[in-house]
């Protein structure tokens, strides 16, 4: 059965999206890796495909803390054995899946959605299994609608297909999930489509999130992992005892790890986390999804506030993760005009000796997953999802973006028809609010031209948008887009020039903090900043921005100033607040900076891995004892409220 139904859960809201476009580069966790334990095909896959920039997606960084009962639509499948619920607006996120028989819950499910500074475009949330395409880390549509449809098998049974428009990839994925009856596990068949005629590179991680206690142990087939941690190094370590600790036991290791085991060639690709009885989640695919990790927060305190931030007190839980990688570090590369498809399914598994020694309960995990899932019935699952991958949808069950109908219509300009695809429909009337400038620029070679104070609300890159904003009248609002596009090119020069005639058309703050990015001189990007601010001053994020680069200037009395003028919503945010305590402690101020540290200070969008925050305090903790006669480090301890520095090997 495929039915559409609804939850009421406390959300956190989402709030409105950073208009600013993202130009600083993404992240690279490669930079500077030391991967000399990786082998030719990981040292090549390593090299290729990052990710420059998140355009043209914008941040999501508009939320609190504070949450609110929401109705979320859901799609829901059932076939009296599992029954499994899944999130439409949030990415297609599978937030459920419940075996009946025992009335277990196989999934950790937070009872509320929290979100918090682990996604690519900053708004990410824990539990469920998450379904990330793009680049290193969580998917730019964790927190987006997806398409989904009905799909009729030639059987009778109900197929959910959910699809979309990657637009920072410029691919096409499906996701097809079924329960048959009879079947004791969820069948999700995924499929990623290059429409185009170039290379182009791919990173696919399924990523589920389990309950975890200190008996819960992570089985996989494999005597070796590759570990990364934050001192930039790539190991090739021993599974399962490696620094004088089981690491199969995640919950009873202190600190946070990622584990990337190494699956023997013609090995079933599974992993599997059970509790003491061993019972638990089971992960199994088809060959080509050939990568499996745990990631664990650890005990410490640190992580311990992370997952009572995100789930809620006494809820941990750990991931066990399948990719098309070995490693989260590589991108695969898909050949044009193409796909890369395979089938994975979840089902609870039931393991007799999971906890006795590693080479029996792996073996005795893998027993349980062939009478759980034999393999021939597997590849035969994968055989009949791979026919039914180019089915045309019998009933649309919700719409997604429009983004993927706008892109359509583009590159029918150009007379292509690479996004008419009859099996993952992107229709004119998903066409909406965001998409309606660019697609007057289609239509007509103009977009409207609003007003300079306000600011731009969607972007668009790649070659068919650069092409059509060279032949547009140049406007402040045009040339402003495609600077956005030549910066995405590589072109700085060209960027430069076209955001110079942006503000020789009319002033505006987006030209202006554009061109801040540009610069390298930390008085020149305060100063264009600083204009910029003045422009918009009400902007949030321009303001956060506008303060970094007025402190990274030394011009704390300045950034002072700034704050004491915002209104009362801005000037007690949290990531205002950090900035205000950090201008006041560098400029001498500690009994402002004390106001600020000693009250509480929750900063709502703090990033996985920043240490802005425990820096920020020992700091403070230093200049309090000018002296230097006691080292606060070794004296004190920091407060548990502001740990939130997760700690790997």
């Amino acid at each position: 059965m495929l039915s559409i139904s609804s939850i009421t859960i406390p959300v956190s809201p989402l709030g409105p999206e950073n208009p600013l476009p993202p130009l600083r580069t993404l992240a690279d966790p490669r930079g500077g890796l030391e991967a000399t334990a990786a082998d030719a095909e990981m040292a090549a896959q390593l090299a290729y495909g990052h990710a420059e920039s998140l355009l043209p997606y914008t941040f999501q960084d508009g939320y609190g803390r504070e949450r609110a009962e929401r109705e979320l639509k859901t799609a829901v499948l059932d076939n009296g054995i599992l029954r499994a619920e899944f999130l439409l607006e949030y990415g297609g996120r599978l937030r459920s899946l419940v075996h009946h028989a025992s009335g277990r819950e196989l999934l950790h499910k937070p009872p509320h959605l929290q979100l918090a500074n682990l996604g690519l475009r900053n708004a990410w949330f824990a539990g469920g299994v998450e379904w990330n395409l793009g680049t290193f880390g969580h998917t730019a549509l964790a927190c987006a609608p997806l398409h989904a449809a009905r799909v009729i098998r030639p059987d009778g049974v109900p197929v959910l297909r959910m699809y979309e428009w990657e637009r920072m990839r410029r691919l096409v994925y499906q996701i097809d999930a079924c329960l048959p009856p009879g079947s004791p596990v969820l069948i999700v068949h995924v499929k990623v489509y290059n429409p185009f005629t170039e290379d182009t590179p791919v990173y696919w991680w399924s990523n589920a999130a389990v309950p975890q206690t200190p008996g819960t142990r992570v089985l996989a087939p494999a005597e070796r992992a590759y570990h990364f941690s934050y001192d930039g190094r790539l190991r090739r370590v021993p599974v399962p005892r490696w620094q004088d600790a089981d690491q199969s036991y995640p919950g009873r290791n202190e600190q946070a790890a990622d584990f990337f085991y190494e699956l023997p060639d013609g090995q079933r690709r599974w992993i599997a986390a059970v509790d003491e009885q061993g019972a638990g989640l089971a992960q199994v695919s088809t060959a080509l999804l050939r990568g499996r990790k745990h990631f664990r927060w650890g005990t410490s305190p640190a992580g311990r506030n992370w997952q009572d931030w995100l789930s809620g007190p006494d809820r941990p839980y750990l991931e066990l993760q399948g990719g098309l990688a070995r490693t989260q570090l590589e991108h695969v590369r898909l050949a044009p005009r193409s796909s890369l498809s395979w089938t994975e399914v979840f089902g609870l598994v039931e393991v007799d000796g999971a906890h006795g020694d590693w080479p029996s309960a792996t073996a005795a995990a893998g027993e349980a997953i062939e009478r759980l899932i034999p393999a021939g019935r597997l590849e035969a699952e994968h055989e009949t999802a791979l026919a039914m991958a180019a089915a045309v949808p019998a009933e649309i069950l919700h719409v997604g973006s429009g983004w993927g109908a706008l892109e359509r219509k583009a590159l029918a300009k150009r007379r292509s028809r690479a996004l008419n695809l009859p099996a993952t429909p992107f229709g004119d009337a998903t066409i909406g609010r965001d998409q309606q400038s660019w697609l007057s620029l289609v239509r007509k070679g103009a977009i409207p031209t609003p007003a300079p104070a306000l600011p731009p609300s969607s972007y668009t890159v790649g070659p068919e948008w650069r092409a059509l904003l060279e032949a547009a009248e140049p406007t402040w609002f045009t040339l402003f887009h495609l600077g956005v596009n030549l910066y995405h090119d590589g072109d700085r020069e060209g960027a430069r020039q076209a955001w110079e005639r942006s503000l020789e058309c009319a002033q505006n703050a987006w030209a202006l903090r554009s061109l801040a990015v540009l610069e390298s001189d930390p008085g020149l990007v305060a100063d264009l900043y600083t204009r910029a601010h003045r422009l918009a001053p009400r902007l949030r994020p321009l303001t956060i921005e506008a303060l970094g680069a007025l402190l990274a200037a030394g011009r704390t009395g300045e950034a002072l100033a700034v704050i004491d003028k915002l209104g009362p919503a801005d000037r007690w945010h949290g990531r205002v607040r950090l900035l205000e305590a950090r201008a006041a402690l560098d400029g001498g101020d500690l009994v402002r900076a004390k106001r600020v540290l000693e009250t509480g200070l929750v900063v709502d969008d703090l990033r996985e891995g920043e240490d802005s925050l425990d820096a920020l305090w020992w700091d403070y903790q230093e200049q309090l004892n000018p002296s230097g006669k006691v080292r606060v480090r070794d004296e004190q301890r920091l407060p548990c409220r502001y740990d939130y520095s997760v700690k790997q090997f």
